[in-house]
């Protein structure tokens, strides 16, 4: 399957888009270090059906920031989803799929530009201030904060994944090559310079997306109220860990109840065939 590579400027970045397939649109929005290269391999099972758009967030991989790092808004984010839907799909709404800091902004994206939005499925967002102590979780973002600002990415990426007690934190997804639709065995080259990328892009996400992005509230009655269709969704095998917990706690806030899909917070990866069967099937519902 042919992929076309694009940049699109936005305020303050240029953003690195791939494409893939024919059909109605879906756009895929990854979350933490990853970038387009993420989404290979469920990008590949779904552009028979659909025009697949992946794409690097801005700061991260290949989408440069004019200027120097700065702390990352989930408003932002979900502007910039909204003029890549602009330009990818022009006056028809798209379908939207994201896991964890993804799924945050496909939220913020439907509060803010509902209208380009058919449906979305947000897996697992890492919505730690509607868990029911979000005074703890106050605190450990303010640690990860300290811990960046003392002694830089390691200490902070170390005090981010004790915080959240997952064996590291929801967005590293520093699992096998399956994780990244990649199939096992050695490492060709092109997956060496994507997991060179995933590293250098965990410096900016513990040290400016996390503060932002981990106190991120979205707004739940304007979400309510919107007539775009919001699937929550949870990993079957990540239950009570903070983002499936957040995932049951918005759908419960929406009068909803969150579906179960296969695998963990990386299951997009490491179950790309059951979760492009499921999304096709959540998309093609009337």
């Amino acid at each position: 399957m042919e992929t076309t590579v694009r940049t699109l400027a936005v305020p303050g970045a240029t953003l690195h888009y791939e494409v893939r397939g024919s059909g109605p649109v879906l756009l895929l929005i990854c979350g933490g270090i990853y970038d387009a290269a993420g989404y290979a391999g469920l990008a590949g099972l779904l552009a028979d059906r659909y025009t697949v758009v992946t794409y690097d967030r801005r700061g991260n991989s290949r989408s440069a920031l004019d200027g120097p790092p700065e702390p990352q808004r989930v408003d932002v984010h979900a502007d910039d989803a909204s003029r890549l839907l602009a330009e990818v799909s022009p006056g028809e709404p798209a379908f939207v799929f994201g896991n964890s800091s993804g799924a945050q902004i496909g939220l913020a994206l439907v509060e803010r530009h509902p209208e380009q939005v058919r449906t979305l499925v947000a897996h697992e967002p890492s919505l730690l201030m509607l868990l029911p102590d979000p005074d703890h979780w106050e605190s450990v973002i303010a640690d990860v904060e300290r811990a960046y600002r003392d002694g830089g990415v390691g200490p902070a990426m170390e005090t981010f994944g004790a915080g959240l007690g997952m064996g590291g934190d929801p967005d590293d997804h520093d699992q096998d090559h399956d994780s990244a639709g990649h199939g096992a065995g050695a490492p060709d080259p092109e997956m060496l310079e994507m997991f060179a990328r995933f590293e250098k892009n965990t410096d900016f996400f513990v040290g400016y997306e996390v503060p932002g992005f981990g106190r991120w509230v979205p707004d739940v009655d304007t979400l309510r109220r919107s007539q775009t269709r919001i699937v929550l969704v949870a990993g079957e095998k990540s239950a009570g860990e903070p983002p499936h917990r957040a995932a049951h706690a918005l759908a419960e806030r929406l009068g909803t109840t969150a579906e179960t899909y296969p695998g963990d917070h990386g299951g997009f990866g490491e179950e790309a065939e059951a979760f492009a069967s499921r999304l096709h099937a959540v998309f093609s519902a009337p």
